[in-house]
């Protein structure tokens, strides 16, 4: 296992790729813009999951977590992949108000991060790749704990939301904490407040536990690997194919998305067909449980298996994602 990143000083393929999609497919602007009815889908999904807890009212602790597993994570993965769309402006034109549907579907995912997320991962796509830029990269002192052992990839990949949610800590210079951010926070809590108190334990232990389980050891959990990490083929980002994009809201067309970040989840099927002869011959996964289950397994892999590139004297360039800007 090696003890530090690939690197690569070819900066930003996505840049490149969609340039070239712009000039021989100019129709490609046609896709770009907002899907307002994703809000409807983020209203619809919160509401089911509260629903949902409810019932677990009536039921044993066991079956809370049988519920979590088999049917929440789903929910909440969804409702992630519906906060993706907000951080990028994606389902309404005016900044604000995508941020307040991204605090609105945090209040079925236990505990905030759609302000935090929003501003890291925008920093993600402008800085792919920069590791003292991109929050979606782990750290190296967390790689080397990790390593390459069987045991050490589970439990991490379990735990991955804390992991996730302390990666921004070491991106210096930024600030993350805002009115927004306070605002998410509170929030937040105080419906995990009124869960607890109005519905009682079980109803907030299984909305924690969905949560839990799809930032993680879950069939799902495999996007989490799929999207930047790689096996030596070369390639810094990957796409998913597989059935669970109809219930992830086409979350796994990743390659795509940085290569067009304006573009909202429901176009991104039509960007692959409008340009084949770009992204069928890149490599691509068909299962997120496989590419999972090879992660843990293979003591080839590890954290460190990312494609890195050496900071540059100039601000890193934006991708194509206009409608992606913060305000």
């Amino acid at each position: 296992m090696s003890l530090d990143f690939v690197y690569d000083n070819e900066y930003h393929v996505h840049i490149g790729r969609a340039r070239k999609i712009r000039t021989s497919h100019p129709e490609v602007r046609a896709l770009m813009g907002t899907n307002p009815a994703t809000a409807l889908w983020t209203l619809a999904l919160v509401l089911l999951q509260w629903g949902v807890a409810y019932g677990m009212t009536q039921v044993s602790w066991v079956w809370v977590f049988v519920a979590a597993y088999l049917f929440g994570a789903f929910v909440n993965h969804a409702l992630y992949a519906l906060m993706h769309e907000c951080a990028h402006n994606l389902v309404f034109r005016n900044p604000a108000y995508n941020k307040l549907l991204g605090i609105f579907g945090d209040l079925a995912l236990f505990v905030p991060g759609a302000i935090g997320f929003r501003k890291y991962h925008l920093m993600h796509h402008q800085y792919l790749g920069l590791y003292d830029k991109d929050a979606d990269i782990v750290s190296r002192t967390e790689a080397r704990l990790i390593g390459n052992s069987t045991l050490r990839k589970a439990l991490w990949v379990f735990l991955l939301g804390l992991s996730q949610a302390l990666r921004p800590l070491r991106l210096k210079g930024v600030n993350f904490i805002d009115r927004w951010f306070v605002a998410n926070v509170m929030a937040v809590i105080a419906i995990d407040i009124l869960l607890l108190a109005v519905l009682g334990p079980k109803a907030l232990a299984y909305i924690g536990l969905s949560t839990l389980f799809a930032l993680g050891l879950h069939p799902v959990g495999g996007r989490w690997i799929q999207e930047h990490y790689t096996d030596g083929d070369g390639q810094e980002t990957h796409s998913y194919y597989g059935p669970l994009n109809r219930l992830s809201f086409n979350i796994g067309y990743h390659t795509e998305h940085h290569d067009f970040a304006s573009i909202p989840w429901n176009k991104l099927p039509k960007l692959k067909s409008l340009a084949p002869e770009y992204y069928d011959n890149l490599k691509s996964y068909r299962s997120w449980s496989s590419v999972l289950m090879r992660f843990i397994s293979d003591r080839s892999m590890s954290t460190f298996n990312r494609i890195l590139h050496e900071p540059h004297e100039r601000a890193a360039p934006k991708t194509d994602a206009r409608p992606s800007q913060d305000h």
